[in-house]
């Protein structure tokens, strides 16, 4: 019997994470467009919320891990709530880099809103599966993602340089 597609690709389509990357982008867009249109968040501050919401208080470097998001972009997201008012954000006594972070009224409004629609699209997706084929699906995922951190964590791979544009990098070759 050959082996599957998934562990011996021959192309682009038999790749699992380009697989992963097409659901995401085809069934994320929904999630982004009633993010973007009708609430007026992106999806990154949609993440920011929805880890507030479960988790109330966090501090700052502690979001960014959770949403696995690098610090700079956590923070821009983090200024954009505040700024919308979405999010209250408290800086530490002894450290004032250590902000603490945690949704404001307006913004577990928001949360309380959007979330049910984002598990409505969730159902939709899964739809097709059985509960057995989903409660698999769910401990496959769980498996992938520990493998995952595990070869991330033994990876001796080079960092890109993103100090320069991009540009910069192509002419440098």
């Amino acid at each position: 019997m050959p082996a599957p597609a998934l562990r011996e690709p021959s192309g682009l389509d038999d790749l699992l994470l380009y697989k992963l990357s097409r659901l995401l982008a085809v069934g994320g867009s929904m999630v982004i467009r009633l993010c973007e249109g009708r609430f007026g968040i992106t999806r990154r501050e949609w993440r920011v919320i929805a880890r507030l919401a479960q988790e109330q208080e966090l501090l700052s470097s502690a979001l960014a891990d959770r949403i696995q998001l690098d610090r700079a972009r956590t923070s821009r997201a983090v200024s954009s709530l505040v700024a919308k008012k979405l999010v209250r954000r408290q800086a530490g006594v002894s450290d004032r880099r250590q902000a603490r972070l945690a949704l404001t009224e307006k913004g577990r409004t928001l949360h309380a809103a959007l979330f049910p629609l984002v598990c409505e699209i969730n159902r939709g997706l899964l739809a097709p599966l059985s509960a057995d084929e989903v409660r698999r699906l769910d401990a496959m995922l769980g498996s992938l993602q520990l493998q995952a951190d595990a070869m991330v964590q033994a990876a001796e791979l080079p960092k890109a340089d993103r100090r320069r544009g991009a540009r910069a990098r192509l002419a440098m070759g």
